[in-house]
């Protein structure tokens, strides 16, 4: 769908991914216009102007969207988990943003990208460890989310096909996994900490920590930005959603291992060596997409990310 000087409005814009999807789009040679809770002290980057804005409030997003006339909205901004506030704000915030922006998006006939979750499935917050059908999971694994994050975006799901019936237009959701950042990967700690024989030999019932709810997947932050990029780009029809993981956990053990040590009865798997969890098979097939970036070389880059709070 790229055009010369196309729009795009992206929500969350001065989050830890939203910065560097901004950047991302601005290179791309978007005109974006960004919109978050507060403004950039410094005014932020060349190309992009931003608007303070309440999301749950749906006059102000519909205004603001309008205004800006886009070819597309990308849609981040949300409460990230259920950890930090109480389940009902995180739950209210969530849906009642989603719909706000994607019914704006969709009276102005942009197409949407959002971000959705691997919390959807449900095995991240869970209060024991849910066992998935199959490994690797793919996007038909149903959704089984027990925490007010998870259930949030399976219902930004539902608005998002909702949204795409009504209004004629293309609505990607993309479930990223555990977003990484170069050189400032969270991932070392959970590894330097990681015991496999502990893993295996808990006691039962008890729910282990330390990764085990996304099966220690990741995403580096980088190619969650090229995935947005790339679902822009895309002749999507309808709604569609798409995994966003890196292509082996952060561990480099073998996946199946970890699988049989974290399961009494492990779910049958196709996974060869320290391969992700999550497939991303779906993305390069209709996106063309596939992660460039490892922990082996993020978790130290020195990369000069973006910075324009």
């Amino acid at each position: 769908m790229t055009t010369d000087s196309a729009s795009i409005v992206v929500t969350g814009a001065l989050g830890g991914a939203g910065q560097w999807i901004v950047e991302r789009l601005l290179t791309d040679g978007y005109d974006v216009v960004g919109l978050d809770r507060r403004l950039p002290a410094d005014g932020g980057p060349t190309g992009a102007e931003f608007f303070q804005v309440d999301l749950t409030d749906s006059g102000e997003t519909a205004e603001l969207i309008a205004a800006a006339e886009p070819d597309a909205v990308v849609h981040l901004a949300a409460i990230p988990d259920p950890t930090s506030h109480a389940g009902s704000r995180v739950f209210a915030n969530n849906v009642l943003s989603t719909y706000n922006v994607l019914e704006a998006a969709g009276r102005a006939g942009a197409n949407v990208v959002w971000s959705s979750s691997e919390s959807a499935y449900g095995f991240p917050f869970a209060e024991s460890c849910l066992v998935p059908e199959y490994v690797p999971i793919d996007e038909v694994h149903p959704l089984r989310p027990e925490d007010p994050y998870g259930t949030s975006k399976e219902a930004g799901e539902a608005v998002a096909a909702a949204t795409a019936r009504r209004h004629n237009v293309s609505v990607v959701s993309i479930r990223p996994s555990w977003v990484q950042y170069p050189g400032e990967y969270q991932t070392s700690g959970n590894r330097e900490r990681f015991n496999l024989e502990e893993l295996a030999e808990r006691p039962e019932g008890t729910s282990p920590s330390g990764g085990a709810g996304n099966f220690w997947s990741y995403i580096d932050v980088r190619d969650l930005a090229s995935m947005v990029s790339a679902a822009l780009d895309a002749d999507i029809e309808g709604h569609d959603a798409y995994l966003c993981h890196a292509a082996e956990n952060y561990l480099g053990i073998e996946t199946e291992r970890l699988i049989d040590a974290l399961f009494d009865d492990a779910p049958p798997s196709d996974l060869e060596g320290d391969a992700a969890a999550f497939t991303t098979a779906k993305a390069e097939r209709d996106l063309g997409w596939t992660p460039e970036h490892t922990w082996r070389e993020a978790e130290d880059e020195a990369v000069e990310g973006p910075d324009f709070e």
